[in-house]
């Protein structure tokens, strides 16, 4: 998921700091909170980033994917121009798996389902996306329902994203009529305002070693 939000948009970046999940010479897994650019933004004030923050301790560390500033967990990071065309390609390739918790408004019946909607760029709405099946990309994702609260009206979910696209995941939930719970962009207003950040998480992911083709699955569990 890249970052989709107005580069022009001043942000707050967040106080929380990156966890290191693996480490060796080459490769560089992270755990990105919310509310943090993955790269830096075109406003002046966008500038601390997660790859700003990793650089000061890791100077060759480089961007290979991205999750958008309100979403946290797991993100890749190559440490040397080998890994990050391995990585790239593996990711290019469709090989790298992985999975996202989100916690979402309402209760979702079908225990798993697969959600197959392209998407466009909403140019009347930017930074929004949506479904559009003339013009849109491809989108495809896999849900899993984790449990459901009836009290709440809430329904955790494992949401597994085949292609990936900007904000596939908030559009595709939004398009089910579950919007995810803190969502500013897609969500109605009490929705977005039951939570102080987006309740989207990416928990695990799964590739090969650039170099031994080992491969790893790395998991960061979701803090809500």
């Amino acid at each position: 998921m890249a970052d989709a939000i107005d580069s022009l948009t001043k942000l707050q970046a967040s106080s929380e700091d990156y966890d290191v999940l693996y480490q060796d010479d080459i490769v560089l897994v992270v755990n990105k909170p919310a509310k943090l650019l993955t790269v830096p933004g075109r406003h002046p004030d966008n500038h601390d980033c997660l790859i700003s923050r990793v650089q000061r301790e890791f100077l060759t560390a480089s961007i290979v994917h991205r999750l958008d500033y309100d979403t946290s967990g797991i993100v890749i990071i190559p440490l040397t121009k080998r890994a990050l065309s391995d990585i790239s390609k593996q990711f290019q390739a469709r090989t790298v798996q992985k999975h996202y918790i989100a916690l979402v408004a309402g209760l979702v019946k079908a225990n798993s389902q697969q959600i197959d909607l392209a998407l466009a760029a909403d140019m009347a709405n930017r930074p929004c996306y949506k479904v559009c099946q003339l013009e849109g990309k491809p989108s495809t994702t896999d849900v899993k329902v984790l449990s459901r609260d009836s009290t709440k009206q809430q329904t955790r979910l494992q949401l597994s994203p085949i292609t990936g696209r900007s904000h596939q995941l908030r559009v595709h939930m939004q398009a089910i009529g579950h919007p995810i719970v803190g969502d500013t962009l897609y969500a109605p207003d009490a929705v977005a305002a039951a939570s102080s950040r987006l309740l989207l998480h990416a928990e695990q992911i799964q590739f090969l070693h650039p170099l031994t083709a080992q491969v790893l699955t790395i998991t960061a569990p979701a803090a809500f």
